[in-house]
């Protein structure tokens, strides 16, 4: 209801809607589908299968256009900076997913994320203004308010389902946060999306186009414990869903490992470890002779007799597997036979059993995930942990951890979520490793998001959405530590922000203005910003060099060694001194800035040279 009398275009528009519905897309009329509806000129143009929607080839540009971003430390809000491997970035996602390229490209194993999931009533980033510059969307974007945070106004559009390109819009922010993720994915990594009714659709065909539709593994169906859709005339629907897509097909699902429950029925013990035993003749449904011929012969028993696979009251059954299968599991010692008596036998006789061993017996998961709690129990657990409810619809850490352990197998890699929320796949990944002392590694994205004032998150002191995730990460570390007072693992987490390049941008000039043009060579005699601090500036070059950001950092006299010898930052003093002791480091990579050489020529001329002579690659910026 939006107040307007309705006037007789769209009443008559709302007739043809109902009579030709296939001849709307996203509420509009698509001439080139009533066309063909009415029978006229069917010949769709550009006919070929693919998706496509409004403003498809600018949400490309976007994605193609570089960052001039960085990230910066935050060690005051991190936790054991220095020594963890986990890594906390507050930050617009897109900007973030761009400034990992070089630092990340190729090495993340697995990716979770839980998008918006363009229900009419969210609100999210999308660039919903094509004509605007690069600058007046980077700056719509990277807002903020006198306090520094990020302001809603600019950043944020809703995106109701009265809008003209309601799907379009929640396409154009995705599309390129996909196509960057999926470069920082392993040769064989996978991507877990959460998703419900109101886009998978359009997230199935979106991932076909970015992953290949050759690498989907699979739809996961969830019970949610959450029914939704009441007082409406649609089903309640009571699940959500998780798509999977590989990397490539060299990725491969590891079964889920067994509970404490399943591991004692494996109560037998030979020289080859503990197994179970199931009888060789089948049972249940689809056991008889005729359902499988292959699978009815006769095998020799211990004392040399024959033996059919005979059911329990005479008829003919038949064994689970075929004589050359047989043959195999003989070979192996997989057959076990024991003297046994049915209630329908008058004396016991040998009967066939397969061995079944626990070690490597893992079970494949299937695609209906109805063993997790559902959201109403992570929403009472963050409550409990938290003291107070300060985020609606967390995801189970259960259902984070499963994604994880059907997915890794090497206990060192790393999962990435850039649509942190409320931090639930940080909080997962400490906990499977505290259970299995695993050294696995994440990296959690999340906008700071302002929190509503009237909300219950701000009233406890919560600026915003990344504030509540810090804390709850900190809260669930400190749990696993009381819990576990003996554990070692790593708990704590670097915070890193988004923020500006510390050096300054050159600005296009326009034509025939020398003196512009003069300015700005002026203010590049030295290209630092104003404001920025020489560890922000180790950071940038580290990212941009692509090193990673759990590279180690050693301050030595005047320079910056990263990981031992691979790149030396010059950054504070050039003397003749400190060109020595950097060639003495046999570094692969010198960066100096240009200033530091400011008046000194010859010193420069000399460094050059004497890099050149060591095999030394040297940069000045």
């Amino acid at each position: 209801m939006d107040g307007k009398s309705l006037s007789p275009e769209q009443s008559k528009l709302e007739q043809l809607r109902e009579i030709l519905p296939e001849a709307f897309t996203e509420g509009k009329i698509d001439w080139e589908k009533l066309k063909a509806t009415l029978g006229e000129d069917i010949n769709f143009s550009n006919e070929r299968y693919v998706l496509n929607w409004a403003g498809k080839s600018d949400a490309f540009k976007i994605l193609q256009h570089p960052t001039t971003s960085t990230l910066v430390p935050a060690k005051e809000e991190s936790v054991n900076f220095d020594t963890t491997e986990n890594i906390f970035i507050e930050g617009e996602n897109l900007e973030v997913l761009k400034v990992l390229q070089k630092s990340y490209f190729g090495k993340v194993k697995m990716i979770y994320i839980d998008p918006p999931y363009n229900t009419g009533s969210d609100s999210f980033i999308y660039p919903d203004k094509f004509a605007e510059t690069r600058e007046e969307y980077a700056k719509r974007v990277g807002d903020k308010d006198d306090e520094g945070y990020m302001t809603k106004d600019g950043l944020f559009n809703k995106n109701s389902k009265e809008n003209g390109q309601y799907h379009s819009n929640w396409l154009n922010m995705m599309y390129p946060r996909l196509f960057l993720a999926k470069n920082l994915l392993k040769q064989d990594g996978v991507i877990f999306i959460s998703i419900d009714d109101n886009e998978v659709h359009n997230l199935r065909l979106l991932m076909n186009e970015v992953f290949g539709e050759e690498n989907f593994m699979g739809q996961i169906s969830r019970l949610t414990g959450t029914p939704t859709g009441q007082g409406t005339n649609s089903l309640v629907s009571e699940l959500d869903y998780i798509l999977v897509y590989a990397k490539s097909p060299l990725m491969e699902f590891i079964g889920l490992p067994l509970t404490s429950n399943e591991q004692s029925i494996y109560n037998q013990k030979d020289e080859y470890g503990n197994y179970l035993t199931r009888p060789l003749r089948k049972t249940g449904g689809e056991d008889r002779r005729q359902d499988r011929p292959s699978m009815y012969f006769s095998i020799e028993d211990p004392n040399g007799n024959e033996v059919f696979p005979i059911g329990p009251t005479g008829y003919d059954s038949r064994w689970r597997c075929s004589r050359s299968k047989y043959d195999e599991f003989i070979k192996d010692n997989l057959i076990e036979w024991k003297q046994t008596k049915t209630k329908f036998e008058k004396e016991k006789s040998w009967k066939p059993y397969l061995k079944f061993y626990l070690e490597g017996r893992l079970k494949q998961a299937s695609n209906l995930w109805k063993d997790i709690d559902g959201n109403k129990k992570a929403s009472v657990d963050l409550k409990n942990l938290m003291d107070t409810k300060l985020f609606d619809f967390p995801k189970p850490i259960e259902l984070i951890k499963k994604c994880i352990e059907i997915s890794i197998q090497d206990e060192n890699d790393i999962i990435l979520d850039f649509f942190s929320g409320s931090g639930t796949t940080g909080h997962a990944v400490m906990d499977l490793n505290k259970e299995d002392d695993g050294n696995r590694k994440y990296i959690c994205v999340q906008l700071p998001e302002l929190c509503d004032e009237k909300s219950e998150a701000y009233k406890a002191g919560y600026a915003t959405i990344a504030d509540i995730a810090k804390e709850r990460i900190r809260r669930a570390a400190n749990k696993i530590k009381e819990e576990n007072p003996d554990y070692k693992g790593d708990l704590g987490f670097k915070v890193l922000k988004l923020e500006n390049s510390n050096f300054k941008q050159w600005q296009q000039v326009k034509e025939n203005d020398p003196k512009a043009l003069e300015k700005q060579m002026k203010m590049f005699v030295d290209p630092v910003a104003e404001g920025a601090t020489i560890e922000n500036i180790v950071y940038e070059l580290l990212l941009k060099s692509g090193k990673d950001l759990n590279s180690t950092i050693e301050h030595k006299n005047d320079y910056y060694c990263i990981n031992d010898n691979e790149l030396v930052l010059m950054l504070e003093k050039a003397t003749q001194d400190v060109v020595d002791n950097i060639i003495k480091e046999q570094p692969q990579k010198v960066i100096a800035l240009d200033k530091l050489f400011e008046g000194n020529d010859q010193l420069k001329t000399n460094t050059v040279l004497q890099m050149k002579d060591a095999g030394i690659e040297f940069k000045t910026i």
